[in-house]
């Protein structure tokens, strides 16, 4: 089995995943009558696990709805002390170096992982550990939250492999990294 590392994410326009405010409505702000997943379930079904950091997890935590995953989610957190008791056997607490928890997840049999959040991304990126990205794109300027890229030591390539658009506005590119 393949290692794949993979990122499901939307940005505005002007590439945040927040705006000032920690918020998400604005993902909403092209009408969905119909509920289109926009490829997420498809997506959903090419991975083994999820990695996330803490607010990331938090947030969902806030969400008034039912856990939203089926399948197991690593919590990076140095901060964290426990998983709520719900959710154990649902979500992992997992700390250190981010090679080396990749290495406990891999012993676990989880190969193709889904990367979410804004820091967990940026810190995999930092070290070159994303294989694949679909960033949707929601036609909203921001001006200001927190942005999906930051600093990278060195440049990294990526090719697209695909663009897809949904609701006549929204559009989704698939890239791959290239090495």
């Amino acid at each position: 089995m393949s290692i794949k590392n993979s990122v499901f994410i939307a940005t505005s326009l002007d590439g945040y995943i927040a705006d000032k405010n920690g918020g998400i409505d604005w993902l909403h702000s092209i009408p969905n009558p119909d509920n289109d997943d926009m490829g997420y379930v498809e997506f959903n079904k090419e991975i083994d696990a999820l990695v996330m950091g803490r607010t990331t997890f938090e947030t969902v935590l806030g969400f008034d709805v039912d856990w939203p995953y089926n399948k197991p989610v690593f919590v990076l957190s140095n901060t964290l002390k426990e998983i709520p008791e719900a959710l154990k056997n649902k979500a992992f607490l997992v700390k250190g170096k981010l090679a080396e928890i990749l290495v406990e997840i891999h012993e676990k049999g989880f190969n193709r992982l889904y990367v979410d959040g804004g820091t967990t991304i940026r810190n995999f990126l930092k070290e070159d550990l994303i294989d694949e990205m679909v960033i949707t794109t929601i036609p909203v300027l921001l001006g200001g939250g927190s942005s999906l890229f930051a600093e990278l030591p060195n440049e990294l390539k990526f090719e697209l492999i695909g663009t897809k658009t949904y609701l006549n506005q929204i559009t989704q590119n698939h890239y791959k990294r290239k090495k």
